[in-house]
């Protein structure tokens, strides 16, 4: 298979590549990119390392393909953060309330919280605990990061939900 012309804008800088036509996401913005907060843990989707908001929805970036987010808006852990290093309230949260130990699960943690908050401000323990459970950490016990998501609710408007028709 030939290779693929690709555009899309990585926290809001616009980016073009030629891609294999089988590069998944994450190595897209891993090796291609250099984005390398976006981790690789199962490869399989399963622990949710390497989460990344595409057009506004929390994804598994090893389960999609590069080609597949042609025309789309990628918001990375790099992007999250406010242009001038702030960190966002969810980042914040994370540091503030123990949610993260060694930092390989954090990325996907903080950028699959930054993209429910958004959406459910005032969310309950359940609803937290839900939405984060597409996501596997091995260190910390997850009290802090539950803990950490309460205290970033309703303070969070990080990552842009582009609408789609259809």
């Amino acid at each position: 298979m030939a290779d693929v012309d690709i555009e899309v804008r990585i926290n809001g800088t616009s980016c073009r590549r030629t891609v294999p036509p089988r590069l998944t996401l994450a190595d897209f913005l891993r090796v291609d990119c250099g984005l390398t907060g976006t981790h690789l843990g199962c490869e399989h989707g399963v622990c949710g390392a390497c989460t990344v908001m595409l057009d506004g929805d929390a994804v598994r970036a090893c389960l999609v393909f590069a080609v597949q987010a042609d025309g789309a808006e990628i918001t990375t852990i790099e992007g999250i953060a406010e242009s001038d290093g702030t960190l966002s309230p969810v980042q914040a949260a994370f540091r503030d309330h123990h949610g993260l130990q060694c930092g390989f699960c954090t990325p996907g943690f903080v950028v699959t919280a930054s993209a429910f908050l958004r959406d459910n401000p005032s969310p309950t323990d359940g609803e937290i605990r839900e939405a984060l459970s597409g996501n596997i950490c091995r260190c910390t016990g997850y009290q802090g990061i539950i803990a950490a998501v309460k205290a970033a609710a309703g303070t969070t408007t990080t990552g842009q939900r582009r609408r789609r028709d259809g």
